[in-house]
């Protein structure tokens, strides 16, 4: 014991220079935006590149399941094909006009890429994936999974990008009832993975227990109709012209495997029309 209090004795000038290094950093690194951006980008990078190592030793252990999951989604995608084929053949016997409709598809790609790390349980969630600005992806471009949204890219870098999960109180999105036009914003409220909650849902809208909660379409992210999840129970509030509500997620986040990146191709449009709406507002502010 005594030796060690004399090692920390003859070395504590380079301690208290190491803990004023670490200092100095945190705040430039915290209070800067550029250096800030600076650290996310070289972090995602080099944290890609680990993760990608650590992940290729350990998805051999999960080949089984992620093979019986592959299953389960080429069936169910044969049975969609299956359904559209049977509607497309009844528009074209009713002489329907079939270019209006099929189109409509384009105006999303999706880019197929592989979770390399994930967090659950921390207050704050993030998911890095191994797709980046190499493969077409950028900040703001939606993730989901085959069975419903996980959330938003946040930082990229050419091969890698980190995405702000659902399981983050930082992200909120709109959605609604399906069947119902009026809409809330689902966030995470830190307790459970399983559960989200639906807020700011107006008095009149009517619901019940295993309703199925999918996004509104109202922004430039993800396309209207994707499943998100199922509504749980009524949350209290005190609120006269609100309600919220609780849901349980589709998306098991604690077995995130294969996920899909949403690339809007109007959303440049979307936003110059978004930035327009804004500065015509702020003149009549003004005004």
């Amino acid at each position: 014991m005594r030796e060690l209090l004399q090692f920390f004795i003859r070395n504590s000038k380079w301690f208290v220079f190491a803990i004023y290094v670490v200092a100095s950093c945190v705040l430039l690194f915290t209070f800067n935006p550029y250096q800030h951006h600076v650290y996310l980008t070289s972090a995602s990078r080099i944290a890609g590149g680990v993760y990608g190592a650590a992940n290729h030793v350990t998805s051999y252990f999960n080949l089984r399941e992620n093979n019986e999951d592959l299953n389960r989604r080429n069936v169910t995608l044969q049975n969609e094909v299956l359904a559209l084929r049977e509607q497309i053949q009844t528009l074209r016997e009713r002489h329907a006009d079939t270019s209006q409709i099929l189109p409509m598809a384009r105006h999303y790609d999706f880019i197929v890429c592989h979770v390399i790390n994930n967090s659950v349980m921390r207050p704050y969630n993030y998911i890095t994936v191994n797709k980046g600005s190499n493969d077409g992806v950028a900040p703001e471009m939606g993730v989901i999974d085959q069975n419903g949204v996980v959330g938003i890219v946040n930082v990229v870098t050419p091969n890698y990008a980190r995405v702000i999960s659902v399981l983050n109180p930082h992200f909120r999105f709109s959605c609604k009832i399906k069947g119902d036009e009026s809409f809330g914003s689902l966030v995470w409220d830190g307790k459970d993975p399983r559960f989200a909650v639906l807020e700011e849902l107006p008095r009149h809208t009517v619901c019940h227990r295993g309703d199925t909660v999918v996004t509104s379409g109202y922004s430039a992210v993800f396309p209207p109709g994707l499943p998100v999840g199922i509504v749980e129970s009524n949350n209290a509030s005190d609120n006269d012209n609100f309600f919220s509500l609780r849901i349980r997620l589709l998306s098991d986040f604690t077995k995130l495997n294969n996920v899909q990146i949403v690339r809007n191709n109007n959303a440049a449009e979307l936003n110059m029309l978004d930035e327009a709406n804004s500065r015509t507002e702020g003149s009549v502010t003004d005004n």
